[in-house]
């Protein structure tokens, strides 16, 4: 019986994992679905487990998966290192590195990190992220870029808040985004096909609120806010650009559309001719537009 025990415990530590596995099933049922490899061994804090290869957990509604990882039962964590990949059935996101605590379902991803609602109707890159189930929300950090259709939003951090989608199941969307220091948002305007033009946006902070069509319906700048946006009459035709700036800007959309404009505390407006559309020269003085650096665009095949 001893032997036997032994060859058994030898098998579990040394063999590749091909079936499911259950790690730290006393606490929570976290599921190892596949790895190459995996081993287990013991240190002062307490025992750990290794895998690696096509790495696969699931924990709930949570895939993750990753060329290596190391399972710390005591601490509740399991460390991700290599092609990382987080996903439920509502967003995607990778990194190069990351952490999953699997206790309060939160992950922290760092390196090249990327990431996309399945919808396709957000997408964006920053070097840091924590992905929070419990409070439905994703913190991206450090030089953050997003991308909502025609829309681009940037900032030194970027919090996108997640509400479920009415009609049942378990799909959501994003409906707030928070924008922290140096606060960006550039439109293409559509109404305009040459010279292509840009509606901007940009503050200390910024909140932007989307209906559950992933359309904006509101967005609020404060501190050091600025405002340029290209001026229609009532055939659609266009009647010149209009800059203004304050402590506050409030913008109300319907249909996506921008339809008015408020602006409050130390109010200064300016406005331009018709003949000022296309200049560059008026545009906002951190106006970038960085189409080319989203990672999930299609890029133009070559004939």
């Amino acid at each position: 019986m001893f032997l036997t025990a032994c060859i058994v415990l030898i098998q579990a530590i040394a063999l590749p994992v091909v079936s499911h596995n259950t790690l730290q099933a006393e606490k929570k049922k976290i599921i190892l679905q596949h790895a190459d490899t995996i081993e287990g061994g013991q240190t002062k804090a307490g025992d750990y487990r290794m895998v690696s290869g096509n790495v696969v957990f699931l924990d709930d509604t949570i895939t993750l998966r990753c060329d290596r990882a190391t399972d710390y039962e005591q601490e509740n964590k399991i460390v991700l290192d290599g092609n990382v990949f987080m996903t439920d059935n509502s967003v995607e996101i990778y990194g190069e590195h990351g952490v999953y605590y699997t206790d309060r379902e939160i992950g922290e991803l760092s390196g090249k990190v990327r990431g996309r609602m399945v919808d396709n109707s957000l997408a964006g890159k920053s070097h840091r992220a924590v992905v929070n189930k419990a409070t439905s929300q994703i913190s991206l950090y450090d030089d953050v870029l997003v991308w909502h259709h025609e829309q681009q939003i940037s900032g030194e951090t970027i919090l996108l808040h997640l509400k479920e989608s009415d009609g049942g199941g378990k799909r959501k969307h994003v409906d707030e985004i928070q924008v922290i220091n140096n606060a960006f948002f550039a439109a293409r305007d559509t109404l305009s096909r040459s010279p292509v033009v840009y509606n901007q946006f940009s503050g200390k902070k910024m909140v932007i609120l989307l209906n559950d069509n992933s359309k904006v319906t509101g967005i609020t700048l404060t501190s050091q806010a600025e405002s340029l946006y290209h001026l229609y009459n009532e055939n659609r035709k266009p009647s010149g650009i209009n800059y203004s700036s304050g402590d506050v800007i409030r913008m109300f959309f319907t249909d996506g559309i921008l339809g008015k404009v408020k602006v409050t505390g130390n109010v200064e407006g300016k406005q331009y001719p018709e003949s000022f559309r296309g200049n560059k020269k008026i545009n906002l003085s951190t106006f970038a537009w960085r189409d080319k650096e989203n990672p999930f665009k299609k890029k133009k095949r070559l004939p």
